[in-house]
């Protein structure tokens, strides 16, 4: 992922660091990155304004890759920095870091894919979602 900034990212995010989300070691317990990943996620797939989902579908977790790279420490908040990196017939491949001040701790690639409600199956994205997914990618946002 390279040198890559939180103002590099199409979508920044924010989450606060809380006392309860810190281990033994003082600082923030692994789990808790899954937790701000999910924020980024979030913010992407679910954002009321400009629904993803085709009508029948909902968004399911394949696979997560998490690489931590630092420790984020109490009080603070974390940067969560996300972007599409690439997209399947019904999968989103979604790259994302997090950031504490300027210092990445985390990156990460997940992959969702749309399924049936119904059918239980992968379920296409639609043309409309592929547009404005293949707007957030990191080559689209740097100038």
């Amino acid at each position: 992922m390279g040198a890559l900034t939180p103002a590099d990212f199409p979508i920044l995010t924010f989450d606060k660091i809380r006392y309860a989300d810190t281990d033994r070691q003082g600082h923030v317990n692994n789990a808790i990155y899954a937790t701000f990943l999910e924020t980024g996620r979030a913010e992407l797939l679910y954002n009321p304004e400009q629904p993803l989902m085709s009508d029948g579908g909902e968004f399911a977790i394949a696979s997560l890759n998490l690489a931590f790279e630092g420790e984020l420490h109490w009080p603070g908040e974390v940067k969560i920095g996300t972007y599409i990196r690439r997209l399947g017939n019904s999968s989103i491949h979604i790259g994302q870091a997090l950031f504490q001040e300027e210092h990445r701790v985390a990156t990460a690639e997940t992959v969702v894919v749309q399924i049936d409600q119904s059918a239980r199956k992968a379920m296409p994205l639609s043309q409309d979602a592929r547009v404005r997914l293949g707007e957030l990618t990191l080559e689209q946002n740097r100038c």
